[in-house]
C-alpha cells in the first residue's frame, strides 16, 4: 500500500481513539485531571487502571469521532497543560510503581499563540527529559498519526510499537512537501519520500514492533486489534516488569542513543 494511503487510514475519524482502546483493554479504569498548574486539557486523557491484575498508568492523546467532539478535544492537539498531566500522571506512576502505557494519536501539539505563551516547547522539553529517567517500564504505541515533538512528547519509552496503517514523523507530507517543494499537493511523493509508515520504522529500528490491523484499518475489526494489543502488552510487561531497574534504565537511554540505526 502507498504510504499516503496509510497516511489517509490513520486520519480517519472512524479510526479508533485512545479511549476506545482504554475501555476495551484494561479493567477499572479512572481517568484523572488536570495539570495542578493552569487548567485540564481535553485532548490528554489519562488514569489507573487494571491490565488483568497489574495496576497500570494509561495516558492517551484523544481525538473525538463528531465535530464537537473533536472541538472538545481541540482536534487531538494537546496544549502545554496536557504535557503536563501527562507528566504529573507518568510522576505518580513512578511514586507508586506502577508501569505506563501511553497511546499516541495527534498530528502535533497545538500552535496557537495561548500554547507558545504557556511554554508549549518547554512542556514537551521536559517531558522528554523526566520520561528519560522513569524508574518504571514504560511502553507507548502510535494508533494513528505520530505527528512532530507532540507524539514524541509521549514516546521516549521502552518499547514503542506501531499499529500497522499507523504513522509517525517530524511532520506531515503536506509540511514537508510545502518545505522541501513548496508545493503541498506533492503531499502523497513526500510520504513515500519520509519512510513514515510501521514497516518502514521497524525496519529502521525505530519502534520494535508492528500491530496487524485488518484490511482497511481497525476500524474494521476494533476487537481483533485491541485484543492483540491486550495480548502482547501482557507479554511485554512481563518482561519488562523481570528487569532490574537500572538495567532498563540503561536500555532506555541505548535505545535513543542508536535511534534510526537500520536492522542487521
Amino acid at each position: 500500500m502507498p504510504a499516503y494511503d496509510k497516511v489517509k487510514i490513520a486520519r480517519k475519524v472512524s479510526r479508533p481513539t485512545a479511549l476506545d482502546y482504554i475501555n476495551h483493554i484494561f479493567d477499572n479504569f479512572i481517568e484523572l485531571h488536570g495539570d495542578r498548574g493552569f487548567r485540564d486539557d481535553n485532548a490528554i486523557v489519562g488514569g489507573i487502571a487494571l491490565l488483568g491484575d497489574i495496576p497500570v498508568t494509561v495516558i492517551g492523546v484523544q481525538k473525538g469521532k463528531t465535530m464537537e467532539e473533536n472541538i472538545k478535544r481541540n482536534f487531538g492537539q494537546p496544549h502545554p497543560e496536557g504535557y503536563r498531566k501527562a507528566l504529573r500522571l507518568m510522576k505518580q506512576a513512578e511514586k507508586f510503581h506502577r508501569p505506563i502505557i501511553n497511546f499516541i494519536n495527534t498530528s502535533g501539539a497545538y500552535p496557537g499563540v495561548g500554547a507558545e505563551e504557556r511554554g508549549q516547547g518547554e512542556a514537551i522539553a521536559r517531558n522528554l527529559m523526566e520520561m528519560t529517567n522513569l524508574r518504571v517500564p514504560t511502553i507507548s504505541i502510535v494508533i494513528g498519526e505520530g505527528g512532530s515533538g507532540g507524539a514524541l512528547a509521549l514516546a521516549v519509552t521502552d518499547r514503542v510499537w506501531m499499529l500497522e496503517n499507523s504513522v509517525y514523523a517530524v511532520l506531515s507530507p503536506e509540511g514537508f512537501a510545502s518545505i522541501l517543494w513548496k508545493d503541498a499537493k506533492r503531499a502523497k511523493e513526500a510520504a513515500d519520500v519520509m519512510k513514515i509508515t510501521a514497516e518502514d520504522l521497524y525496519n529502521l529500528g525505530v519502534v520494535e514492533k508492528v500491530i496487524k490491523e485488518v484490511d482497511g484499518g481497525a476500524q474494521n475489526d476494533f476487537g481483533f486489534t485491541a485484543n492483540l494489543i491486550k495480548s502482547k502488552l501482557e507479554t511485554e510487561l512481563a518482561e519488562l516488569m523481570a528487569k532490574d531497574i537500572d538495567t532498563l534504565l540503561s536500555e532506555r537511554y541505548e535505545r535513543f542513543r542508536r535511534f534510526g540505526e537500520f536492522k542487521e
